[in-house]
């Protein structure tokens, strides 16, 4: 159980700020929500306090974490299947699991293979999305604006990628 005013993460959604605990009824069934507002887009979520273990809910990283993540996304890509759709699913799969490094190793990968030869629609919708959601995670712990975060991201990204491209 967590906190009114704690900082978690929601697997496929982002992270956010824990504002209140509310009782809904919503398709004639009562129940209890957390709402979590979002630092991205200033949107309000409603988590099920009841299926909270099933959906991966966890508090966000520290700032130690935070250059461990860095460190991540500024090394050398992790092999991907050729097959699109099996890549699609594997990386779907790695999202949803809520894990900070998956999700981060996703985005470098995805980042990367999009300057090297361009991702098809699905995969570009992907990647915003995943790159969404860590973003939402470093604004909270690093105390920066989105804007200085995705800078951050795609920096690390791209200076981790150069010496790859210079051989």
């Amino acid at each position: 159980m967590f906190n009114i005013g704690e900082k978690i993460v929601y697997p496929m959604h982002g992270a956010g700020v824990i504002e209140s605990v509310e009782e809904k009824e919503i398709l004639g069934e009562r129940r209890k929500y957390y709402i979590m507002r979002m630092p991205i887009g200033d949107m309000k979520v409603m988590i099920p306090l009841d299926q909270m273990d099933d959906i991966g809910i966890r508090k966000v990283i520290d700032s130690e974490e935070v250059k461990n993540v860095l460190n991540l996304l500024s090394s050398d890509t992790t092999s991907m299947h050729k097959n699109w759709n099996r890549r699609y699913r594997a990386n779907m799969d790695m999202i949803k699991s809520g894990d900070i490094y998956e999700l981060a190793d996703v985005v470098r990968n995805l980042t990367l293979m999009d300057k090297e030869k361009g991702l098809s629609t699905g995969e570009r919708k992907m990647l915003s999305n995943a790159r969404q959601i860590l973003i939402s995670e470093v604004v909270l712990v690093a105390e920066l604006s989105e804007e200085e975060a995705c800078e951050l991201i795609e920096k690390t990204i791209l200076e981790g990628a150069e010496p790859n491209t210079a051989t």
